[in-house]
């Protein structure tokens, strides 16, 4: 028999909210109803047209509400076939498969069927909070939006974001800064190079700049170094020709004590002024030291479930929790998630059945320790 969790995925996966276009509305609109239905206050935020993201609060809200986040959008589906209907939400053994199954609808799925059986007890205490966003895969674009007006989504006091872990609980993520760099220059015929300015020998002299930079920082304890990775060049129209504009793609990975300001205003000096710079994204990192008493609860919770108790791990992926954490004070945050993390964006996605049943007891647990608090 297929328990509601699985149901619930396999309904979520049938949304096609490969984003671009997201299309998220008919998905959000779906939960939220399903979640007033239950007794949440559900809120709807659109910041484009079918790009709806959905709140759901429930409880008195007279102290700080335990909150759990995650995105309902996809990633494209990428050009190799698939074995599988990636919209069917085909269940084969263990295996539960679809675009967005590990990433991370069956994340979704799973705590709300862990909310719902406390929905009698949660409405007499501090309460829970959903945030469900659309546009997270493209930037946090839903998760920023409602970022904007913190309100709506209450006090929270920890955050449990659903993305895909194994269940094993990560205690943060990297910061993504992503950079376009353009550098111009004057056309001329190939032929007479003299009468030109070539952008791409400016690109390149800018890329082997990059190539040797250092990071001014020390290494996060547990994240190490920020990273930075030269990932597109392109330049020039036509062979014959002196390319007048040449534009590189630089992505950052930051630790928590990198400032992207700073850094870019580093970049800036280290290029010099023949060098254009500009932000693609810019996603912060999120981490919670791991002796902080909540999140030691976290550990003892999901202790038994692994059988170790667990060691601090952070996401190689960022989260919403980036957007999210500033706005809502910087709760303490764990990434916690049933989905596999080395098959989110991959061909044949698929979730493991026997790991959404084990998140729910895991959710269960947190949510009940959380209304036991004083």
């Amino acid at each position: 028999m297929t328990s509601k969790a699985i149901e619930l995925t396999q309904q979520l996966l049938r949304f096609n909210t490969i984003n671009p276009p997201g299309n998220e509305a008919p998905c959000a609109q779906f939960l939220g109803a399903m979640l007033e239905t239950a007794g949440f206050r559900v809120s709807y935020h659109a910041f484009a047209d079918q790009r709806t993201s959905v709140v759901a609060s429930i409880g008195t809200g007279d102290k700080p509400m335990l909150g759990f986040t995650g995105h309902i959008d996809t990633v494209p589906l990428g050009s190799a076939p698939w074995s599988k209907d990636a919209f069917a939400g085909e269940l084969d053994g263990d295996r539960l498969y679809g675009r967005g199954s590990s990433d991370m609808k069956s994340g979704i799925a799973a705590f709300i069927t862990a909310a719902l059986p406390h929905v009698k007890d949660l409405k007499r205490s501090s309460g829970l909070t959903l945030v469900l966003t659309a546009d997270e895969e493209t930037g946090c674009g839903g998760a920023y939006h409602l970022a904007k007006m913190p309100q709506v989504m209450g006090r929270i006091g920890a955050l449990i974001v659903g993305e895909p872990t194994a269940n094993y609980p990560y205690v943060g993520h990297k910061g993504a800064f992503w950079l376009e760099a353009k550098t111009r220059g004057v056309t001329a015929h190939g032929s007479m190079p003299e009468r030109g300015d070539n952008a791409v020998y400016k690109a390149a002299r800018a890329v082997l700049e990059l190539e040797k930079f250092a990071f001014e920082s020390t290494p996060h304890a547990l994240m190490g170094s920020p990273t930075l990775n030269v990932g597109t060049i392109r330049g020039g129209l036509n062979i014959n020709s002196v390319p007048d504009e040449a534009t590189i793609g630089i992505d950052i990975r930051t630790v928590p004590n990198v400032d992207h300001p700073a850094l870019l205003k580093c970049l800036c000096q280290r290029l010099g002024p023949g060098v254009a710079l500009s932000t693609l994204l810019d996603v912060a990192s999120v981490f919670t030291e791991p002796s902080h008493p909540w999140m030691q609860q976290v550990y003892d919770i999901v202790e038994p479930v692994l059988g170790e108790r667990p060691v601090a791990r952070s996401a190689t992926y960022f989260t919403d929790a980036a957007a999210l954490n500033p706005a809502l004070g910087n709760p303490p945050t764990v990434i916690l998630g049933p989905g596999e993390p080395q098959l989110a964006h991959q061909t044949d996605e698929y979730c493991l059945a026997s790991r959404i049943e084990q998140s729910i007891g895991i959710y269960s647990a947190l949510i009940e320790a959380w209304g036991k608090q004083k």
